[in-house]
Parts: structure tokens; sequence; C-alpha cells
């Protein structure tokens, strides 16, 4: 069954969807989670660790929206504060000094927008983790599982490998937000979806991602197959990229982000060309 964007969308935030902490669990050996930003506190909207990967030490940051009614209250639902995106940073850099890999796993519907994450300084956050990851000196890879919403996830979203599952999503926003600011409608949300190029298989026709991981029947019926395959990608991928130099690994994870820039810039000139 062929499915469009805004059933994508419903995909994504499938309630059975398996969140990060699944994952982890199916991915990675010993799991040690890591706390704190070492300033204010520990945001449990991002769960931080070190473990083992077929053998190989990994550094895990991901963005966890909880289960139950009471886990999702207890993680923010997947919104992190400046503190979670603080403490991100602390351990990709402690995966730097021990040269380990690192696997960030985004699923956020965005930053939280409360007014205390403004005082502490959300917006700063953000940008200083886009600022460092581009120079980290280790094997980044990334993996979009279910919502990839605004700034929230691309705090963590730098990297040299940028894998989605097929039915998740990634944008500046959700389309209910596009809908309001857009068509001062939220109600329009389905119609923005349909034009936002925000699934997975747009942003890897795009080039804007490396890989769709398929979901056959869905990650929410069936995800062990998924999971499977995600794992054969991450075995590739980590081979591929531990064989390069430091200098090698930025200087392509630059250009990767230059094509994705110029790419955005030559599309929005032709755009506006079009409507004109």
């Amino acid at each position: 069954m062929s499915l469009n964007a805004w059933d994508k969308v419903k995909l994504a935030r499938h309630p059975h969807r398996p969140t990060s902490q699944f994952v982890i669990k199916s991915l990675i050996n010993d799991f040690i989670e890591l706390h704190g930003d070492r300033n204010f506190g520990d945001d449990k909207a991002i769960v931080c660790g070190i473990g083992t990967f077929n053998g190989q030490p990994i550094t895990i940051i991901a963005e966890e929206k909880g289960t139950s009614t009471e886990d999702k209250i207890f993680h923010n639902f997947g919104m992190p504060h400046p503190e979670g995106y603080r403490k991100a940073m602390r351990i990709m850099k402690q995966a730097e000094k021990f040269k380990r890999p690192i696997l960030c796993i985004i699923d956020t519907p965005g930053a939280y927008p409360g007014i205390e994450a403004e005082e502490r300084g959300q917006a700063q956050a953000i940008a200083s983790n886009l600022e460092q990851m581009i120079g980290l000196k280790t094997p980044i890879i990334v993996l979009v599982l279910s919502e990839g919403g605004s700034g929230g996830a691309i705090a963590i979203g730098v990297g040299d490998h940028i894998m989605m599952f097929e039915n998740s999503i990634y944008a500046i926003l959700s389309p209910e937000g596009f809908a309001s600011i857009v068509y001062k409608d939220a109600s329009k949300a389905e119609y923005a979806a349909s034009i936002m190029k925000l699934t997975a298989e747009d942003l890897l026709n795009y080039k804007i991602i490396d890989f769709m991981i398929p979901e056959y029947e869905g990650l929410h019926v069936d995800p062990d197959k998924s999971i499977q395959d995600l794992k054969i990608e991450l075995t590739k991928t980590l081979k591929k990229l531990s064989k390069l130099s430091d200098a090698k690994l930025l200087d392509l994870r630059y250009k990767k982000y230059r094509k994705i820039g110029i790419f955005n810039e030559i599309g929005a000139a032709h755009d506006q060309a079009t409507d004109d």
C-alpha cells in the first residue's frame, strides 16, 4: 500500500512505535548511561552513554520520548532542555578524546519551548552543538528513528552518515507548526506535510540523507527485521569511516554539508524564479 506524507507523519507518531531505548537494547551490549551537563542538571529527554557494538566501543546520544504515560512525562516527551544538548556535547567530546565513534538517535517533536528553556539558553545550546559537531574528530552516524523536529533534532544531527527509518520524518518544524505559520490554520497540517518534503524517501532523493532503512510491516508492528537491516548498515558504515584519517573525515563532513547548503540555495532560487 502506498503511503502519503501525512500517513507517514501518523506512523512516525504511532504510540506503539519503539523508542530509542529499544534500539539501544537491540544494538548495544554493556550499555552504561552517563548523566548531567556538569552545569545545571540531567535532562531525561536525552539518554547518553557508552557500550559496545560488535565488540567495538561506541558512544550513544539518543532522544527518548518514553513509552507509558508516566515514562513520557519523565522523559518530557522527548523534548530536550538546553542542559540536554550540553550533556550530549560533553559526552561527544569524551568520545572524541577516547576515539569512540558516535551514534546519534533522533526522535523528538522539537526542543522544549518553555520559558525556563529559553532562560537557560536553548538557542545557544543548539547553535553551539552544530558548531562543535562539525569539527569533532571521530565518526558520527545519525539515525532518525521516528520524528526529527526542528532545532531539537539538528542539535544532535550533524554526522558523516545519516540514516532514516522508512516511516520517519525530518523537517524544520511539525506540519501543524508549518500550517499555523504559513496558512494561519493548524488544521491544514495534512496539506502542509504534502509539500514539506519531510519523508525519508524525499530526503534520500534530495541527497540530504544517505540511507533509508525499510520498515516492512512497520516498526510499530514488527521492528526486528528493520533492526537487523540497521545493524548491517551500521556495521558497514563504521568499518568504512574507521579507515579515514581525522583530516579526511572532517574534510568529507564539511563538503557534505556545504553540498546540502548549496543545493538548498539553488532550490530556493529555482522556486523563486518559478513563482516569478
